[in-house]
Order: structure tokens, then C-alpha cells, then sequence
């Protein structure tokens, strides 16, 4: 054979196994990057061909697809898509897709493994193939008071609220919020899309679980833990001074309004703790140590992310170098950063006489015949507190709602919370928090209303956020 015609052939016949190889590499091990890839407008086109399942939430649903003239299945959200939109996402054919409606595409659309026998059956008895319908632990009632809240008043924030004693979900608002229906209809997605994407207020993300922000006052119920670990009790005596010196600085920090505690230099914990005294948790903080305070933190789970099928970013402590970072830390400034749902899973643990709950908003996957796929069951994830400990910081709790803005002798537990944030901290609009849970009914809340809301400066939680709160606790009273 001529020299050229071998080298040729031999080249052909190597190019041909580089090919051979990368296609066995594409198929076998990059389908998921790929095929599953929900960018990719073939798996779109695919999944038009067959319904997909629905998205609900204690029966009503809230996404459902309809056949279009074409006969190609579209998507559509009918409930309220806006108090609800953050949580269900949407699934687009230029933007591919988003919260329940991506973490669970597989099943919804039907492609996914554990449907397969479905499937199969579906074939033999003539059927058209379906996807499976994703049931959310979410209660229509409370999420919408939790969303109108917010909402009607021209908020930006986001409000939780849990069944402390499974971990199910009640609600998830999230403001500024968006629409899916205009994201997935093909004549308004681009410009929603525009809109959305250039609105400050971040309205594509969900601020209860992808944001986390300084937690202020809330955070005592982390330092009082460590305070009660380190032996000190509701009775035990702190400074009351109207403000203190961190240690080896000249820096102070000040109770709100640079009052004295209850008008007292010397008060007890219970007192501090109701009066939301800056001061004397900062002494107690940086007594009870690092250590304490790296402990209670992490048994609360302040740092965890959780499997909810939405993308949630971690909270922290950040790093604790010396005393007077302690110091500041301990009433829940500095580095320490939380989510609103992770606030109310430390309601929540509280409430529930110390066990941390894995909080979860999907409640179960069902096939279009009603048979059910995967069903979330309650799941304890630690003894975060003793029941004696948990007992301690109800009655605390309860102390700090009485003396709320609001307080008509609701069986409220609370703590509020006036974050300072950015680099004029001292001149900022500050966050409003309020956390709480009602000790006869099953339900947690946290709430977050960011920069103020309509207060500016004058802004505080319970003046703010508390009201969202107690409508929200309400809400869910009345769902139960």
C-alpha cells in the first residue's frame, strides 16, 4: 500500500476512535450535564409532547399544563402566581428552569426513574404518559396572608413559617416577588425578563432562603443559650449601663436609644432579655466564651443548609478572633449572617421542646392515579436543646413579647430584632426582625422586613415586623 494512502487511512481510523470515545463519553457519563441540562430546548421539546404533572399546595393548584392549538403541552399558573412564584419557580423555554419546578423536573416531567413502572403500565393499557404531581406542604391561607403582608405595604423582606413539631412548612413569601406565567409565556418573557432581572429589589431570588442578612436582637436567643450553658440563669445579674467597652478597644456599644436597661445599672437576664438590652448581652456573650457561643449556634443550626428542592444560602457566625468581636456578635451584629427560615427554625426548636426539626416544603410526589412515589416524612435532626433549656427560653420569650409594640395578651413567645447593616451602620435604615412562636399551637414564624420598610430609621422590629408575624400566626391557627 502506497505510504500516503496508510498514513491517511491510519489518521482516519484514529480521528474515527477519538470520535467513538467522546460520544461513549457524551452518552454514557455527561448526560446529566447535557441531555437533563434544562437549557436544552430539545428536553423541552421532548417534554411537550406529554403533560406535566401539577404543583399544589393543601389541594389547590398552582401550576398545571394545558394543551395548545398545536397540541404541544404548555405551562400555566393559576393560583396566585406572585405570593407563590418564588417557591413553585417556573420552567421557560428561553430560561430554563427554577425552585420546585426545577429540583423536581424529573418527576414532573415524568422522566424519572422511579415512574418507570408507571410508565410501562401506561403504555400497555393505552395511556398517554404523564408526569408525577408534586405536593407542597404549603397552606393557602397563611401563605397569602404571609405574602399580602408584605406586599400591600411595599415591603422588601420574606416571612417562614413552620410546623415545629415536623418541620413542614406553612409558608414562604418572598418581596419584591415576580410572576412565572410572564416568564414562561413566550409573548411577555423577554421583557419580564429584562424588568426583573434590573429591578434592585432582586425579585427573581428567594429572600428567605438565598439571602441571609444580620439578625440583631433575634440572635440573643443563640447568646442566651450559651449564657444558660455557661451556668448562668433567668436571675443571674448583668450590667444595665447604657453602654459598654469592648474589650482592649475603645469602641462602645449602646442599648437602643442609649437608655439605661429598665432604668436600672444592674438587672437580671430575664429583665435584660425583655428589655432587649444590648449591653448585658454583650457581657454575658464574652463571659460564657467562644466556645459556648460556637456550640449553641451550631445546635440551632445556624450555618446548616437544608435539602428543601429551593437553593438556600448558609448562615454564619463568622470568625470570632478575640473578646470584642465576641462582644458584637453575641447581640447578632458584625459577621453574623442568618435566612429567614433559618430565624424560624430557631423558633421552631425552641417550640419544640428542643428538637431541631428538618424543615422540608414538599410533602409528597404523586402519580396522576393518586399512587404514591416518595413521600417526606418528619425527621428529627438533633436534640438542639435540653427541654429544661427550651422551657427557660419560652419563658423568656414570652417576657420579650409582653413587652412589644402590640401586645393585646396574645400566648405569644417572641423576640424582635433592629439590624444595623452596611458601611454607616449607625445611620442605616435598619433590618426589622421578629421571631416567634404561639406555645398552645403548632407554629413558628420568622420575619424580615429589609431596610426599614416604611419607617427608615425609626424602623424597629416590633413596630415593623411583629405585626406581620402575629397576622401570619394567626393565619396558621386558624389553617390548622
Amino acid at each position: 500500500m502506497n505510504r500516503s494512502i496508510r498514513f491517511t487511512s491510519v489518521f482516519a481510523l484514529l480521528l474515527i476512535l477519538v470520535l467513538l470515545i467522546n460520544l461513549t463519553i457524551i452518552q454514557a457519563f455527561s448526560r446529566e450535564k447535557y441531555a437533563e441540562n434544562p437549557l436544552n430546548r430539545r428536553g423541552f421539546i421532548e417534554m411537550k409532547q406529554q403533560p406535566r404533572g401539577q404543583i399544589s399546595a393543601d389541594g389547590q393548584i398552582l401550576a398545571e399544563s394545558y394543551q395548545d392549538a398545536d397540541g404541544l403541552y404548555q405551562r400555566r399558573y393559576v393560583a396566585n402566581p406572585m405570593a407563590y412564584g418564588p417557591v413553585e419557580g417556573y420552567i421557560s423555554d428561553l430560561y430554563g428552569a427554577a425552585g420546585i419546578e426545577a429540583s423536581y423536573n424529573s418527576m414532573l416531567s415524568g422522566t424519572d426513574p422511579s415512574l418507570s413502572i408507571s410508565g410501562i403500565w401506561d403504555d400497555l393499557l393505552g395511556k398517554q404518559k404523564a408526569g408525577a404531581n408534586v405536593e407542597l406542604t404549603l397552606k393557602p391561607q397563611v401563605q397569602e396572608v404571609a405574602y399580602n403582608q408584605l406586599a400591600n405595604a411595599g415591603y422588601e423582606g420574606a416571612v417562614v413559617a413552620i410546623r415545629p413539631s415536623t418541620g413542614e412548612i406553612l409558608s414562604m413569601a418572598s418581596t419584591p416577588s415576580f410572576n412565572p406565567q410572564e416568564i414562561v409565556d413566550p409573548n411577555t418573557a423577554e421583557s419580564a425578563w429584562e424588568n426583573y432581572n434590573a429591578n434592585d429589589g432582586d425579585p427573581l431570588l428567594n429572600h428567605a432562603t438565598q439571602e441571609t442578612l444580620p439578625p440583631g436582637s433575634t440572635f440573643k436567643v443563640v447568646t442566651t443559650l450559651s449564657g444558660l450553658r455557661a451556668g448562668y440563669t433567668p436571675d443571674s445579674q448583668l450590667t444595665g449601663a447604657p453602654n459598654i467597652t469592648l474589650p482592649n478597644t475603645n469602641t462602645t456599644l449602646e442599648n437602643y436609644d442609649g437608655q439605661t436597661c429598665a432604668g436600672q445599672q444592674t438587672v437580671s437576664l430575664a429583665t435584660a432579655f425583655q428589655y432587649s438590652c444590648n449591653t448585658a448581652f454583650v457581657q454575658m456573650g464574652i463571659d460564657a466564651g467562644a466556645d459556648n457561643f460556637r456550640e449553641a449556634a451550631a445546635s440551632f443550626g445556624v450555618g446548616d443548609t437544608y435539602d428543601l428542592g429551593l437553593p438556600m444560602a448558609a448562615g454564619t457566625i463568622g470568625e470570632l478572633p478575640d473578646d470584642a468581636a465576641l462582644g458584637q456578635s453575641s447581640i447578632g451584629q458584625r459577621d453574623v449572617a442568618m435566612s429567614v427560615l433559618e430565624n424560624a427554625v430557631i423558633a421552631a426548636t425552641v417550640a419544640n421542646g428542643g428538637k431541631r426539626m428538618a424543615p422540608h416544603v414538599v410533602s409528597k410526589v404523586v402519580t396522576r392515579d393518586l399512587h404514591t412515589v416518595t413521600e417526606v416524612k418528619p425527621q428529627e435532626l438533633n436534640q438542639a436543646l435540653t427541654e429544661q433549656e427550651a422551657a427557660t427560653l419560652t419563658d423568656l420569650m414570652r417576657l420579650s413579647e409582653q413587652h412589644t409594640a402590640g401586645y393585646a395578651g396574645q400566648n405569644i413567645a417572641s423576640k424582635t430584632g433592629t439590624a444595623e447593616h452596611g458601611e454607616d451602620s449607625r445611620n442605616s435604615n435598619p433590618h426589622a426582625w421578629y421571631i416567634a412562636f404561639a406555645p398552645d399551637s403548632d407554629v413558628a414564624v420568622a420575619v424580615v422586613v429589609k431596610n426599614g420598610g416604611d419607617r427608615g430609621q425609626a424602623a424597629t422590629g416590633g413596630s415593623v415586623a411583629a405585626p406581620i408575624g402575629r397576622a401570619v400566626i394567626q393565619a396558621a391557627q386558624g389553617a390548622a
